[in-house]
């Protein structure tokens, strides 16, 4: 007998969000349809005014939707009573982009701080806070105050808090924003340990594809106020069906520079070596390429990631350098779309 699915932990299901000014109405959103699995580290990509924050706050109820349903756990929020939302919140942490600490109290202050709201007796929040410090290694520094900690130290203290009340879901707003490239590896290896530990659902909110690709399993792309395009992380990186997936996983500005009638994508998915194909395809084809954009790691001796080149004009130098980076077992696509 076939296992039966377990529900989503969030269910959205034809959510609108619309603002009336006195001139004009704003369409936030418009028909999002959404499902979260318990236990995913879900990612939701889009970029400045797409509406992603608003999701988020639609998502915890911060913001009530002009129309659509969000369920959380398999509760419609929308039918519940203010007290049973606000319980309901408690099950939700959440991490912003500028931390949002107290700045009077100390780090062991600000993990508190929740416990004392939900009525936890002192010395009980105390030792929750305690454990909750512990786990994102700052138990040294439960004493000192937000302006004596690095930005980072400050983001853990804030997961800490967010993990005070047990909440079944962590929403991260742009949490890693406001942090230097090593600060952010840190924190997203600490949100991986935190859902592997603790089984805490996670949902990432950003801008940036590359917090999504080193953290998440699936991905929400919205685009004016919709979404655009929803699956597994490497099937939407490799395989890109809208345009604003391409945008987002080959970057405006970054090529724009460069207006070429020939250009090739090519996706290392780790089933190559780490080597220079590229100086070895100009070395067999005869002809040098410009390199328009890269990024890709080594793991493991392994080739991860993308570049973009742009080819010779020649039809048959160009076909002959797509067949050799296929026969290398990469995937190559031609990009026709002028990019910025």
């Amino acid at each position: 007998m076939a296992a039966v699915p377990e529900k989503p932990i969030i269910e959205i299901r034809s959510l609108s969000k619309t603002y009336k000014t006195d001139t004009a109405e704003i369409h936030a959103l418009n028909g999002i349809d959404l499902s979260i699995q318990k236990g995913e580290i879900f990612g939701i990509i889009g970029m400045s005014g797409a509406g992603k924050s608003t999701l988020v706050r639609c998502i915890n109820m911060l913001e009530k939707p002009t129309s659509g349903t969000v369920l959380f756990d398999g509760r419609d929020l929308s039918k519940l009573t203010d007290a049973e939302v606000r319980g309901a919140r408690r099950s939700m942490g959440m991490i912003f982009q500028q931390f949002n600490l107290l700045m009077q109290r100390t780090a062991e202050g600000n993990v508190c701080f929740p416990l004392e709201i939900a009525g936890v007796k002192k010395e009980k929040a105390k030792a929750r806070a305690s454990q909750l410090l512990e786990l994102v290694g700052l138990s040294d520094r439960r004493d000192s105050y937000p302006s004596q900690l690095s930005g980072g130290q400050k983001q853990r203290v804030a997961i800490a808090r967010a993990l005070a009340t047990d909440p079944k879901v962590l929403l991260c707003d742009e949490a890693t924003s406001a942090l230097d490239p090593t600060t952010t590896k840190s924190i997203l290896a600490l949100l991986q340990d935190i859902n592997r530990r603790l089984g805490i659902t996670i949902v990432v909110i950003t801008h940036e594809m590359g917090i999504i690709e080193a953290i998440c399993g699936r991905v929400a792309i919205i685009s004016d106020s919709r979404i655009a395009e929803c699956g597994r992380v490497e099937d939407v990186f490799f395989k890109p069906k809208t345009e604003a997936a391409r945008r987002l996983v080959c970057p405006e500005g970054r090529v724009d520079r460069f207006r070429s009638s020939r250009r090739m994508r090519i996706v290392f998915d780790g089933s190559s070596a780490f080597e220079p194909v590229i100086a070895n395809m100009v070395l067999a084809c005869g002809k040098p390429v410009n390199i328009l954009y890269a990024d890709t790691k080594n793991i493991g001796g392994k080739a991860f990631g993308q570049m973009v080149v742009q080819l010779p004009e020649e039809r048959d130098t160009a076909r002959k350098m797509f067949e050799y980076i296929r026969s290398r077992g990469l995937t190559a696509e031609e990009v026709r779309e002028n990019v910025g």
